[in-house]
Parts: structure tokens; C-alpha cells; sequence
């Protein structure tokens, strides 16, 4: 399991933290998605975000982004808030969805060049940082390539590094390794990483691949019918429930005993 963010060497990361939910819920109609959700995540953290399909983790993911308002509750990104200061709150953020879209006429060099202008980046300064992206993404060889040639995998890698041009200082991810042969998700859990523990960049990850997250993640949340039923490190976790054995067998266990007390 990654190490704990508190852990982050040489970085000045403040008390406030990088994410925060208070409260939140989403109704759609009389069906209740999320219920009363409250976390934090500070900088340098991944938090990992767990739970069967249905259980709000969408929900969560596009309230963050500001795709979704929610019906209660505050969002609070880098100690501005989502609702009242959308405009400062979203330009702290950077969103990977798991179905990337993507302008499939440009070539992969357009289209970070054409996202760094809509950040108003200086020509000089993004053709320097969509360099740097292809070639950590090992993308460089693909620059003048239409993207509709790309396979799903580069795709997705295109999207990160498009998501990450502006140097975002929170990451919200969602299912990051749909696509990727095992090299691609090595390398993304590797810079993920890196953006994490050098850079202190908050990540908010959702996922259903239960190795990554135990692998990749500082903390879990695990979230069952809308509401967060268990939050911690995986150590944590499986001394709260008294379980052995992997993340899944963990998972699982939170769930199904969750599920017969309702």
C-alpha cells in the first residue's frame, strides 16, 4: 500500500484541506444517489473512493468536477467554494474521466496545444509543457498522429496529459486504468505517484480495480447505497472489522455486513 501522505518530504502544504465535503447529497427525483457525505483530503494524498456499481461514486466523481450540483451540502476545492467561487474552484482542478473524449481530427500535439488556450497559456510555455506530457506519457512518437488512429490506452494517456497541462494542484480520476496494458498502468500509477508525493498534488480516485487502489492509495473510502460506510488506511480498515486477507476480501466484507444491517 502507498505510504502514508503525511509522509510528503520538503513540501510546504499547509493545514487546509486540498479537498473538502461537507454534508453532501444528491437527489435525483425521489432516488437518493449520495447521502451526507463528509470527507477531507489534504495535499499530497490519494484517496481512493470504493463501491459497487450504483453505490453514488459517479455521483461523487461529476459533483466534484462541477458537472452536477448537489442538492445539500458544500464543496470546498483549495478553500474555494465549488458553488459560490466555481470559476476558482474548477481552476485548481483537473478531471480524468474514465471515457475519455477527445477531438479525433486533431493530432495529439493539437489538441494539448489547443487546451493550453483555453487556459490562456503563453505559446512558448505550453509547447514546452505538452512536450513534457507526450514524452512522460511516451506519447512523443504519436505527437503528429490524428488521434481517431490512437488506441483506447493512448487515449486515456492523452487525456491525462491534457488534464494535467494546466499543473493542477487537485486530481480527480476516474477509473484510471480502463484501457491500459499492464506497462501503461505502471506508468500511470508511477507518475501518479510522483504528482502526489513531490508535487503535493490531492488525488481523488475512483475505481473498482481493488489492487490498484490498495497499491496506489494513502486512504480508502468506501461508499454503499449513497452513503460512506468506512474510511482509512487498508490497515485501519481491517482492524476495524477484525478481517485478514486482501482489499477485495476487506471490501466485501464492509459490504455485504453493511447491506444486512439495512
Amino acid at each position: 500500500m502507498a505510504s502514508d501522505a503525511k509522509d510528503v518530504k520538503d513540501l510546504d502544504l499547509g493545514s487546509e484541506p486540498a479537498i473538502r465535503l461537507a454534508g453532501v447529497s444528491k437527489n435525483y427525483r425521489r432516488h437518493q444517489a449520495v447521502i451526507d457525505l463528509s470527507l477531507t483530503v489534504p495535499p499530497g494524498e490519494i484517496y481512493g473512493f470504493l463501491g459497487p456499481n450504483g453505490a453514488g461514486k459517479t455521483t461523487t466523481i461529476r459533483m466534484l468536477a462541477g458537472a452536477l450540483a448537489p442538492t445539500a451540502g458544500r464543496i470546498v476545492l483549495a478553500g474555494q467554494d465549488l458553488a459560490k467561487n466555481p470559476k476558482e474552484a474548477k481552476s485548481v482542478l483537473g478531471y480524468i474521466p474514465d471515457r475519455p473524449f477527445l477531438y479525433e481530427k486533431l493530432s495529439g500535439w493539437e489538441f494539448l496545444i489547443f487546451t493550453a488556450g483555453l487556459y490562456r497559456t503563453p505559446k512558448k510555455m505550453a509547447e514546452a509543457r505538452a512536450e513534457e506530457l507526450l514524452t512522460v506519457f511516451e506519447l512523443w512518437d504519436w505527437r503528429d498522429e490524428l488521434i481517431e488512429n490512437y488506441s483506447h490506452g493512448m487515449k486515456q494517456r492523452l487525456i491525462m496529459s491534457g488534464a494535467l497541462l494546466p499543473k493542477p494542484r487537485i486530481l480527480v480520476v476516474d477509473e484510471p486504468m480502463v484501457g491500459l496494458d499492464p506497462k501503461g498502468a505502471r506508468l500511470v500509477m508511477d507518475i501518479f505517484l510522483k504528482l502526489a508525493r513531490e508535487e503535493g498534488v490531492a488525488m481523488f480516485v475512483s475505481t473498482h480495480t481493488m489492487s490498484l487502489a490498495s497499491r496506489l492509495c494513502d486512504r480508502i473510502g468506501i461508499i454503499f447505497k449513497g452513503r460512506l460506510v468506512a474510511e482509512g488506511t487498508e490497515k485501519e480498515l481491517k482492524e476495524k472489522v477484525g478481517k485478514t486477507g486482501d482489499l477485495e476480501d476487506l471490501f466485501l466484507e464492509i459490504t455485504e455486513s453493511t447491506e444486512g444491517e439495512n
